[in-house]
């Protein structure tokens, strides 16, 4: 669980895009290599220590595969 307030708010970013992407139609592959790169980006701009941006990606990796929060979406 993120604790980290910078943290929390790149994932609510994160998902809401995730969420946003997958309506408009794209798959969860798209969907994975966008997060690749806003991950690799974050990880060169130095925003969050290292551990914090692993943090963050287990977390939304978990948010994206929960068939929950994607699914029903067109």
């Amino acid at each position: 669980m993120l604790q980290d307030t910078q943290a929390i708010r790149f994932y609510q970013k994160l998902t809401d895009a995730l969420v946003e992407f997958r309506q408009r139609g794209y798959s969860v592959d798209e969907l994975r290599l966008y997060l690749d790169g806003y991950l690799a980006a974050l990880r060169h701009s130095n925003h969050l220590e290292p551990y914090l941006v692993h943090r963050l990606e287990e977390d939304v990796v978990r948010f994206m595969y929960d068939p929950a929060n994607l699914t029903g979406v067109s």
